[in-house]
């Protein structure tokens, strides 16, 4: 049974305050996945998280997380901008990008940011953009072929067949790289890679450390090159279902442990630095969409429309992604009624949930649509005209503080030129 972060009591007393539809964070839940983590891979005395900007682009969250020791791993321009307008500095941010613009490097280089390349071909781009290689650079590894291993939090793997991803370098690619890099004057590399997405499997990250830790010393020994750190990057999922078991990190950190001692201590490689990009795992859990239903409608179907829409959450129309839905104040009633629990815009799959057992719904009801706080605002947009939602953190001390406001029509009509 998933049970909210917050209560319907406290729900109410928001409402008066932020109109629904808004994104809730638990700044509680939130410390404490970071501290988790952290403990998780303590043994490693490089570790460090770089949260996946992209998950969650929110000032106050980002400055959360600093204060919790992570790093920010950006993937754009203004992403660069964000984290360096939230006190990120130098190596605290990781620019993992593709197909990325000139300004974007320039920008990278300039902040100081550790530049994780996507593609051989960026090599010279790089150097032809900024005027140097930078004396830290890392590479994305794309290994081919077919990669499968537990349970995907969707019931498959989004990411699970690395030939047909368009990230990274081969493997003849990567140790060529490697090469060229070192005579352009690199002196510290590292590795990265992302294999699979929503894994619920603590053996994911053991496993793929296994194939990068051998590849780092594979690397190391044919290129000289000095190998400084590893990048595990994501895919540790959550579990949006409430039947789907919770990956244990501390589990998780053991097998990436044994696998750093099996495989690159032995090799002299020791001191590598082990680094992270847990956006979902750290984030989704810790926030929720907060709604109310507005209308009913009972023709083919039992419909309850809410004021939210895919919007505010587009997974669930996008691919079909399951998010628990709480109907607040009804926790403990039977699940007794069939729903399809819908938001306004002119598509049939703005659709949270479809054929839903839920308690029976009325009207004013307050939703709260479960593990939204990765890749849940961030992935908004205005169709149908509507407005991005508000977010709210809810504070360790019970209190909230609005972190971004609702947009308004002022807002939506701000680049248009009418003229």
């Amino acid at each position: 049974m998933k049970r909210p972060f917050v209560t319907l009591e406290q729900l109410r007393e928001m409402t008066v305050q932020y109109p629904t539809p808004f994104h809730l964070y638990d700044e509680k839940g939130i410390r404490e996945n970071a501290r988790k983590l952290k403990e998780a891979f303590a043994w490693n005395p490089g570790f460090k998280e770089y949260f996946a900007v992209k998950a969650t682009p929110n000032p106050a969250i980002l400055k959360i997380l600093r204060e919790e020791g992570c790093g920010a791993d950006c993937s754009s321009l203004t992403e660069l901008m964000m984290s360096d307008r939230c006190g990120f500095t130098g190596p605290e941010i990781m620019f993992s990008s593709n197909d990325t613009p000139a300004e974007d490097f320039k920008l990278a280089a300039k902040l100081g940011a550790t530049i994780n390349l996507d593609d051989f071909t960026h090599i010279d781009f790089l150097k032809e953009t900024i005027g140097f290689i930078p004396e830290t650079i890392s590479c994305r590894f794309n290994p081919g072929g077919v990669f499968t291993i537990g349970e995907s939090t969707e019931g498959f793997q989004v990411m699970d067949n690395p030939g047909d991803s368009k990230y990274g370098f081969t493997r003849e690619q990567i140790f060529e790289g490697f090469k060229k890099l070192k005579a352009m004057g690199a002196k510290r590399f590292g590795i990265h890679a992302f294999l699979a997405s929503n894994t619920l499997s603590n053996d994911y990250y053991p496993t793929l450390a296994g194939i990068l830790f051998r590849l780092a010393v594979e690397l190391e020994r044919e290129t000289g090159c000095d190998i400084c750190f590893i990048n595990l990057s994501g895919g540790v999922g959550v579990p949006y279902k409430p039947d789907q078991p919770a990956n244990d990190i501390a589990a998780i950190g053991e097998g990436v442990r044994r696998q750093f001692e099996e495989i690159l201590a032995p090799a002299g490689m020791g001191d590598v630095a082990i680094y992270t990009e847990l956006g979902r795992f750290m984030l989704a859990p810790n926030g929720c969409l907060v709604t109310k239903v507005l209308h009913f409608k009972h023709t083919y179907k039992e419909y309850v429309g809410v004021d939210a829409c895919a919007a505010n959450l587009m997974r669930p129309a996008m691919y079909g992604a399951y998010h628990h839905i709480t109907v607040m104040g009804k926790e403990d009633a039977p699940c007794d009624h069939k729903y399809d629990v819908t938001g306004g815009l002119c598509e049939n799959n703005d659709k949270f949930a479809i054929d839903r057992m839920l308690p029976e719904v009325e009207q004013g009801d307050l939703l709260v649509i479960h593990d939204t706080g990765a890749h849940g605002f961030s992935m908004g947009y205005n169709y149908n005209g509507k407005l991005r939602s508000a977010e709210v953190l809810l504070q360790e001390d019970g209190s909230t503080r609005l972190i971004r406001r609702a947009e308004t029509p002022e807002d939506y009509f701000a680049t248009m030129i009418f003229d």
